[in-house]
């Protein structure tokens, strides 16, 4: 690791669902930091669809993982709105039911998607790849 990497700003990663379970889960399975390459992760977590909207409109969100079972606002109707409302949104990660609705995160514009029960491994992998994008995108600061 770099010290560049090391002193970076931790990168916000907003975590909805309305289970708690879920969004620990999911605040677990990432750790600290999903790969060694990237900064250190702060987590906002939501469990409604205004508190989404709310901290996804105030900016400053690196990454967004919405649960598609949460009820009653799904995260893919909120991927799809999300992304459609916000210029340059962030990248959006999906929480599918099973692995047969990947058609779903298609239609709602999200950039990955990771089916219940959560893989540990294969969510650190899908939410490092879409950091690093995101990370490539922003301006250099100097």
């Amino acid at each position: 690791m770099t010290e560049s990497t090391s002193a970076a700003r931790p990168l916000k990663v907003l975590v909805y669902s309305d289970d708690r379970s879920t969004r620990e889960a999911v605040r677990l399975a990432l750790g600290k930091r999903p790969a060694a390459d990237l900064p250190e992760l702060e987590y906002v977590e939501c469990a409604t669809e205004p508190a989404v909207i709310k901290q996804m409109d105030a900016g400053g969100i690196d990454l967004a993982i919405l649960d598609g079972e949460a009820v009653p606002a799904g995260g893919l109707g909120i991927a799809r709105q999300l992304k459609d409302e916000i210029f340059r949104c962030p990248p959006v990660l999906v929480l599918t039911g099973r692995p047969q609705d990947a058609w779903l995160a298609t239609w709602s514009r999200a950039e990955a998607a990771v089916s219940h029960p959560l893989d540990p491994i294969r969510l650190a992998e899908a939410t490092a790849g879409l950091l690093r994008t995101r990370l490539a995108s922003l301006p250099a600061t100097t």
